[in-house]
Order: structure tokens, then C-alpha cells, then sequence
């Protein structure tokens, strides 16, 4: 049976549509919310179970608008850094606590919030392609990802200073999460993730999905990028404090 709890509802209804308006009208960048949304109401393990098959039929979307737009050279040095990094949360999961997660959650959210406001990435001077720095944070992105789909931070550390024309820098990060978020599909089935409850649920919220992507198009051009992103990452740092708030106690 798929999840009936209303305050989970509460979270992950507007965690799917802010996903999708993000993904269909704003590059994606605020991917990283639905988990510590979802986290409040129910296990981040699952949190991060639920939404997995939902951001791959997001995933679709950016594809087909992207196609063959991206940066190929990029992807080369990028896709087998995600790999190391989706091996490592594979293997080393179960080794942490609920708790333990959700404060990590609750610190990318934070982190995250923090880099998007100070700008730290983008305050890098300009830089080409490199295979150890792209194999590195396409790496922890991969390792992110895998444990609450918040990848994002990392790969624009690597991403951001090289000054991508914006077409050609959306479409190489579309097909990175794409390739991310399928690959993740395997070891979350190997480690169980995929129950009976957890899909029916994921397929409870999909009829989102295209009402989320389709309202950020719409919105693309009608609203502020700068506020949509202050107002939204706004939400998500405070949702990131709640989390570390909520568990920061279990650790003493």
C-alpha cells in the first residue's frame, strides 16, 4: 500500500512540484529539496526511494529538449566521476543511522543554500576542463546524489567556472542527472528501496510531474529567475535547519 500519512503529503506535493517547475523552467538547480522536504514526515532512506523514479521521468523531459546540445568533452570526465561516487554510497549504505542521514540531508541543504547565496562557485576564475578536479566533484555529486539526490552543489563547482554558454551548460547537466538517476536505479533495486509501498507511492505523486515541468516552462518567462530562486532557496535552508535541528540531539 502506498503512503497515506497527509503530513507526508503536505511535504512531498510541493517538494515534486518545485522539483519539476526547476527542472522544466530553471536548469534543474533546486533538485536537491524534495529529500529534505520528504525527510520530515517520513525516513530519508525512503524519502530518497519515493523520488528516485520520479526525478527519471523528469529526467526525460530535460533530455528532449536538450538533445545533443551538450558538452560531450565535459561528459567524458564527468559521467565516470558520478560512477566512483554512485560505487561508494552503494557500498558503504546501511552503515549510517537515520539520524546520522538526515543531518547530512539537513547540511547539503544548508550548504547548498549558502553557495547559491555567496556565490562561492561562481566567484571562481574562469577555467577549462580538467580530469582530476571534474573526476572529483563529479564524484561527491555522484556520492550526493546517491544518498539524497543532491547532487547538484558539486558538479557546479566543477561546472560553473568554465563560463558554458547557458544552452550548452543546462543540457550537459541535464544528461549527467539523467545518467546519474538511471544508473542510481540499480543499486537502490539491489538494496531494496524498491517495496510495494515506496513505487505505489512514487506513482501516486507522477501525475505531478508533467504539471510541475509545464508550470516552470510557463514560468520561465513571465518571473524573476533571481526570486524565484531567493524565495525557493529560502524554503530549502530552512528545511535543511529543521532537519539538522530535529536530530543534531541524537548525536550526543
Amino acid at each position: 500500500m502506498l503512503i497515506t500519512d497527509p503530513l507526508f503529503y503536505a511535504a512531498a506535493i510541493p517538494a515534486v512540484l518545485l522539483t519539476g517547475i526547476s527542472k522544466g523552467g530553471f536548469g534543474g538547480a533546486l533538485g536537491g529539496v524534495a529529500v529534505p522536504l520528504m525527510a520530515l514526515a517520513i525516513s530519508p532512506v525512503q524519502a530518497a526511494a519515493v523520488m528516485l523514479p520520479i526525478l527519471c521521468l523528469m529526467d526525460l523531459v530535460g533530455l528532449r529538449a536538450y538533445y545533443r546540445k551538450w558538452d560531450t568533452d565535459n561528459l567524458k570526465i564527468m559521467l565516470p566521476g558520478a560512477l566512483i561516487g554512485i560505487a561508494i554510497g552503494a557500498l558503504t549504505f546501511g552503515m549510517l543511522t537515520e539520524s546520522v542521514i538526515r543531518l547530512m540531508i539537513g547540511g547539503l541543504a544548508i550548504a547548498f543554500t549558502l553557495n547559491s547565496w555567496l556565490g562561492l562557485a561562481a566567484k571562481q576564475h574562469a577555467a577549462g576542463r580538467s580530469p582530476l578536479k571534474g573526476t572529483f566533484w563529479c564524484g561527491v555529486s555522484g556520492l550526493t546524489s546517491f544518498i539524497a539526490h543532491a547532487g547538484g552543489p558539486p558538479v557546479m563547482v566543477y561546472m560553473l567556472p568554465q563560463q558554458l554558454d547557458k544552452v550548452r551548460y543546462v543540457a550537459t547537466i541535464s544528461v549527467f542527472f539523467t545518467f546519474v538517476n538511471a544508473v542510481k536505479l540499480v543499486p537502490y533495486a539491489w538494496l531494496g528501496q524498491f517495496t510495494a509501498d515506496n513505487l505505489a507511492t512514487s506513482l501516486a505523486l507522477a501525475p505531478l510531474v508533467p504539471l510541475g515541468v509545464r508550470f516552470g516552462m510557463w514560468l520561465q518567462d513571465r518571473v524573476n529567475t533571481t526570486w524565484f530562486y531567493r524565495i525557493a532557496q529560502a524554503g530549502l535552508l530552512a528545511t535543511g535547519v529543521q532537519l539538522v535541528y530535529k536530530d543534531i540531539g541524537n548525536l550526543f
